[in-house]
């Protein structure tokens, strides 16, 4: 090796490469894809996320990273919302941009000041100035700065939701981002120019606009929009319920933390669900003709808890609830249909007997005795053991699985019969105006903690297999869960504080060796904003069962 070089293997395409010693991956890129790197937003170095302004002085394995994959889609995003809140500060510099969850394939955002009405030709407006900042192809600077002088900074931009989170967090410095002069704070790195961001839509919605996203299997197009009326109430819903409980965001979580009013938080919190769910029981007792209550959500939404607390509202009403698993009716193993690679798919709908289960309902409703078949994963076969199902009139069936809301498992019933629930953590509480918690971090965290806890699967086992469980997600529960009659959010403003000091130590665990270890600590750097809830605020239940009855942090751990 020359002297003042050093060794990098480059990922991507399996070679090594002998650079001078202080290259930036900004340098790397163009010795590595001489033609095409114009689209490269970072690199994963040693399994981090790194900007690519990042300078390499010792040896490292570099992984560049574009839109197509996980890492650099958050990247993307990021950076297209700076570039949405500059367009915005150009053009209304009092004006407050409010980004508030995922929604119909792209972001809800919308202006926090009720007498400014953001018409279609404002919101046109504001898309012709982010379209002039990307065709300028501004860089995007970092600058490690002193809190304090962070806080004054973004203060001077009117950014007091920065104030509050930073004063909160408790680090000496902060990366402060700039685009031409506009400061901004972002959970992650960004792009290293806005000339990069070429792929977008901003459509008008409701009192605010959907910024669209590109399409990570096709990143030239951007994503069709999804009309998701029934989603977009329930989170404007549990946006009313984070006033009630005056936490919007991480910093009002820490304050009410630092101030010792995280018991009343976590009261006015639980109360609120149980409201909710009593109000689901009612509108299932005013449709007399409901027999079957489907619930479906994705993994580590609360399903399992949500229908016995739901069962507890129906006896309230006088109805007596019985469950049905769907995990019954699973066809024999080797009728099961396989996936791409030539494995079992226990995902698709398709693996599960919907003749057998549809003529078990309507044998039900019919008021017949019905034997219930059960399944054993051990064999993959399945027996019956005599157990047996009859309805009186004041019951109903209680049916828990991912495919819940498809059309598919219940043609053959009568419409009027049903009465589908959709559950989730759709996470309303953000890091800031313009850092939002993404709900599949929520479940992940969860889900997370649960199987250390009761099926022994490290941090990294669940890590490695949660992408593949959000694409499940996507082909299974996604695309139905605008049939639901009711929606039920499952996230508790004050989990996640209660959840760190279960979840640190885990990720901790994961070894920069793995690719996982991104993901890891990413989540580790989520977790430094947020303050732990004291363990003796904490409401203990012993409602939820996995594998046996277990006493969690909550009921929706």
């Amino acid at each position: 090796m020359e002297k003042n070089k050093i060794t990098v293997f480059c990922e991507n395409n399996g070679q090594e490469y002998q650079i001078p010693t202080g290259s930036s991956l900004k340098e790397f890129k163009k010795i590595v894809f001489p033609m095409n790197h114009q689209n490269i937003l970072g690199a994963l170095v040693n399994n981090e996320v790194q900007d690519l302004h990042y300078e390499i002085y010792n040896p490292k394995y570099v992984n560049f990273i574009d839109v197509t994959t996980l890492d650099g889609y958050s990247v993307y995003l990021r950076s297209l919302i700076f570039v949405l809140y500059k367009a915005i500060r150009d053009l209304y510099p009092k004006k407050t941009l409010i980004v508030e969850y995922n929604l119909s394939n792209g972001l809800f955002c919308r202006l926090a000041n009720k007498e400014f009405i953001l018409s279609g030709e404002r919101i046109e407006e504001i898309k012709k100035e982010m379209l002039r900042i990307i065709d300028h192809d501004y860089e995007i600077t970092r600058t490690e700065t002193p809190t304090e002088e962070a806080i004054k900074l973004f203060n001077r931009q009117g950014l007091k939701d920065k104030e509050l989170l930073l004063s909160t967090r408790g680090k000496m410095f902060t990366s402060v981002y700039s685009i031409d002069g506009t400061c901004d704070y972002f959970y992650g790195t960004l792009a290293p120019s806005t000339g990069c961001l070429k792929v977008f839509d901003l459509k008008d919605y409701k009192d605010g606009m959907l910024l669209m996203l590109p399409d990570r299997d096709n990143p030239t197009q951007i994503l069709p929009f999804v009309p998701q009326e029934k989603l977009f109430s329930t989170f404007s819903e549990f946006k009313r319920w984070g006033k009630i409980s005056e936490v919007i965001q991480i910093g009002h979580l820490n304050q009410a933390i630092e101030h010792k009013h995280a018991g009343d938080m976590i009261k006015v919190s639980e109360a609120l669900h149980e409201k909710k769910i009593s109000q689901i029981a009612d509108q299932i007792k005013k449709q007399k003709k409901v027999k079957v209550v489907l619930i479906a959500g994705p993994s580590s939404s609360g399903k399992t808890t949500f229908g016995k607390r739901l069962a507890i509202q129906l006896l309230v009403n006088g109805i007596k609830p019985v469950n049905l698993s769907l995990d019954n009716y699973f066809v024999n193993r080797e009728n099961t249909p396989r996936d791409a690679k030539g494995e079992y798919d226990f995902e698709t709908i398709d693996a599960l007997d919907i003749n057998t289960f549809n003529d078990n309902i309507m044998r039900l409703l019919r008021g017949e005795e019905v034997e219930i078949p059960k399944f054993s994963f051990e064999t993959g076969q399945r027996f019956y053991d005599g157990e047996t199902l009859k309805m009186s009139k004041n019951n109903v069936i209680i049916v828990e699985g991912i495919h819940g809301l498809n059309p598919k498992l219940t043609e053959y019933l009568p419409h009027e019969s049903l009465f589908k629930i959709f559950i989730s953590a759709l996470t309303v509480i953000s890091i800031d105006n313009h850092n939002i918690i993404n709900p599949s971090d929520n479940r992940l965290i969860r889900r997370m903690v649960r199987d250390h806890k009761y099926r022994g699967y490290s941090a990294l086992d669940t890590l490695k297999r949660w992408e593949s469980v959000l694409s499940g997600e996507q082909k299974h529960i996604t695309p139905y869960q605008e049939e639901a009659d009711a929606m039920f959010n499952s996230a508790l403003v004050y989990e996640l504080g209660a959840l760190k000091q279960q979840a640190v130590p885990l990720l901790e665990e994961v070894l920069v060796k793995y690719p996982e270890h991104s993901k890891a600590t990413r989540l580790l750097k989520f977790f430094s904003y947020v303050q732990a809830v004291p363990t003796r605020e904490i409401p203990r239940s012993e409602e939820r069962r996995v594998g046996k009855e277990c006493r969690s942090w909550g009921r929706w751990g």
